[in-house]
This record gives structure tokens, sequence and C-alpha cells, in this order.
């Protein structure tokens, strides 16, 4: 069955494909720093470990443009993303066979590699629901496939960690694997054809017509300003979810304890982005951003405020990290709705990429500068800081608007930009 033909069914597909992109998050983002802090590790070190392994995901952009240009009647964005699948499992399966926890050079090895399929599969799968969705579904669709991703996040994050006194990392391995390599069924069951496709054009006739689009692209400003708000917007929550699970260790939770708190956290961020999605289709995607920067931040200060006054994991604190999460949940899905609706469904996977990729590099800088900052200071002074730094987003998303809207006076927006709710 095809499900890329419907309304219901891209929302199925696209949420599949994030489940199957999420369950790895979940291990690496979640479970992989809790268990390594539980072993000693130093949050430093920790933090390192994920800046590092998502800069594939930052620069992922560089790469991109094979998506968009390598792709025909027979090789197309189902190819790329069946080929990434394949290799993100196979990086994974060595650690079924070793000791990852004392084994930190083959574990950074393995897991970069693992970044690299990751991050193609996710600029294919993007691509393809740029092109395959119309302008005023995308919000409710990244609502869709962030929950997805949310709920292969928890398998293989909060709920390895709820049981991993009870089971062995191999079969955790093993079954991620599984999850991923199954979900390719989805992909291989669905139509590889969209209202941008290319045809039978020569590789050289290919080239061409990508550079055109691409050159048409960079003569606005629409481009540099998304990048920008991606690399700043996204600084707070950031921040805090990488050296979540350490700050939460160091409050006193057990290994178990944060993994209840994970799962709550997935509920959260599923129902921001729910809610998100919708407000984002209903009231304007940038103006919902605009709004969801500032709650974030506000949520973050009072959270920061109350681990500085109480000590332990009050309650008070517990409750500020849940709504961070919703606060993510929320910023996520209604940003990603307006990246698609300024990217060009021609360079669906280069110029979305960039905007992912900006996103990745603020996660990158966002954490590392957090992790540090709780090292020589404390884990209140880390989160304000970097959600201070969030807020100077605002400013640019104005700008953004303006310049969409002098693009589509002046004549020059690309198709796919400049139509529907984004502002």
């Amino acid at each position: 069955m095809d499900l890329s033909r419907s309304r219901r069914g891209r929302r199925a597909l696209f949420a599949l494909l994030y489940l199957a992109e999420g369950a790895p998050i979940g291990f690496i983002w979640w479970a992989v720093p809790t268990r390594l802090r539980e072993a000693g590790v130093p949050v430093g070190t920790i933090a390192l470990l994920t800046s590092v392994i998502i800069l594939p995901w930052a620069f992922k952009f560089l790469w991109a443009p094979l998506v968009d240009v390598l792709r025909g009647p027979r090789w197309g964005r189902r190819g790329w993303i069946v080929s990434a699948q394949l290799v993100m499992g196979l990086t994974l399966l060595p650690l079924a066979f070793t000791d990852w926890q004392n084994s930190l050079a083959l574990l950074f090895g393995l897991l970069i590699l693992h970044a690299f399929a990751a991050a193609t599969q996710d600029v294919a799968i993007d691509a393809w629901a740029i092109s395959v969705t119309p302008v005023d579904e995308r919000g409710m669709l990244n609502g869709a496939m962030q929950s997805g991703m949310l709920v292969g996040r928890w398998l293989f994050g909060a709920g390895f960690l709820i049981v991993a006194h009870r089971i062995d990392d191999a079969l955790v391995v093993f079954a991620m694997v599984a999850v991923i390599w199954v979900t390719t069924l989805s992909v291989l069951l669905a139509s590889d054809v969209d209202d941008y496709h290319i045809g039978d054009a020569g590789v050289r006739q290919r080239i061409q017509a990508f550079l055109a689009t691409l050159f048409s692209v960079l003569r606005t400003p629409v481009t540099y300003l998304g990048i920008a708000v991606a690399l700043i917007a996204f600084a707070g929550f950031k921040a805090v979810g990488d050296i979540a699970g350490p700050f939460l260790v160091d409050l006193g939770l057990s290994q178990g304890q944060v993994g209840h708190f994970f799962t709550g956290a997935l509920v959260a961020m599923i129902l921001g982005a729910l809610a998100g999605g919708w407000l984002a289709d209903r009231f304007g995607h940038a103006r919902a951003v605009s709004a969801f920067v500032v709650v974030a931040a506000a949520v973050i200060f009072a959270t920061s405020a109350v681990a500085w006054l109480t000590t332990g994991a009050h309650v008070g604190v517990v409750a500020g990290m849940l709504a961070v999460y919703l606060c993510a949940g929320l910023l996520t899905a209604s940003a990603y709705a307006l990246f698609m609706q300024i990217t060009d469904p021609r360079l669906g996977a280069t110029q979305f990429s960039a905007y992912m990729g900006a996103i990745n590099g603020c996660e990158a800088w966002a954490g590392f500068t957090a992790g540090q900052l709780a090292e020589r200071f404390d884990y209140p002074i880390a989160f304000v800081t970097v959600a201070l730094a969030s807020l100077l987003a605002l400013p640019l998303i104005a700008l953004l608007l303006r310049a969409r809207r002098l693009a589509r006076v002046d004549g020059i927006a690309p198709k796919g930009i400049g139509s529907g709710g984004a502002g």
C-alpha cells in the first residue's frame, strides 16, 4: 500500500521513518550519557562525545546535493533511505559484542560512522516529505514525525534505562537494529514519484538544473536568515537536553528513575509537538516559533532558579525539566514546518538539510558550552546562559518574515516558498 498518497498515509509513513531515526537517537543521547556518567565518566567528556557525534548532522548539507542530483526512475529518495538505514544498522551491530562503556574510542568511532549514515537518511526523508506534502499539512505532519521519533527515542533511551538491569546490552542493540531495518518495508511499498521528479535527464542536465535553482535561492536572504535562526533558536532546550541525564544523576536520581523521567519527557514532547504543529498551521509558523522561543527560555529560567535555591531532586526541578521538554516539542514542530515553508522543493535535500544541519550545529555548540559551564560552575548557570543566547533568534525571525514578504512582492520567491500560513 502506497502511504505517500493520502494525508493519513503520509503521517503514518513519515512517523514510521522517524521512529527508525529516533531509536538510535534515544540510545545515543539519553541512554549512553546516563550509563557513562554512572560509570564515572566526567560530564565534560560525555558532552564532548555527544557534541562530536552531532557534527555529521551539522554538516550534512555538504553531501545533501547528491540526494537532489543523483536520483531518477531507477534510483530515487527511497534508494537513499534504504541504503542509509542498512549502514545505520551495520554500524550499531558491533556494540552488541563489545563492552562499549569501557571502550570509549571504539564507541566514538562507531557512533560517528553511524551518524554519517543517519544524517543521510534524515536528508532523504525530509526531502521526500517536502516533495509530497501540501503546505497546509506540514505543521501536523511534523507533529506526527516528531511523535514517531520520540517513540523510538523512548524505546531505546528511557525504556532501555528502566530495564537495563534486567536485560543484556546486546539484546537492546539487536532490537534497535531490527527496528531500523524492518521500517524499510514502508519505504519499499511506497511510490518514489513526486511533483519535483527530474525524470530521465542525464547527470549533466541534472547538475545544471540543480545549480540554476541553487543560485536562484542563494540570491535571496531567506536561506541565510533561516540558517541563522536554526543556529540560535534551539540553544536553550538543546543545552538542557544534552546534559539532562548527568544533571539528574547528580541530583540523586537512580538509573531507573532517570528512565522514568525520560518517559515523562517523551510524553511531554509528543504533546508539545502535536500542539505546536497544530498551532503553527493555524496561526502562522514564524509567529509560533517566536512565541515558543520566549516560552522555552522563561521555563528554563524558572527551572534553573528552583534548582539553584533547592537541593536534590526537588519536585519543582523535575516538573520544570518536564516543562522544558514540552517546550521542546512545541518549538521543534513549528520550526520544522517553518523551514519546510522556506525550502524550494526542488532543493528539498540541500536547502532543508542546511537548516537541519544548523539546528544540529546549535546542539553541538549549546551542548558543549553547557557541559563546560556545568563542570566549571553549576548546572543552573549553564542552562540560563545558553537560554539567554536563544533569545537572539527573535530579531532574526522578524527579519525572515520581512525578507519573505519582499521576495513575494518582487516575484523572486522560488516555487514552494511564499504560499500558505508561514507568516
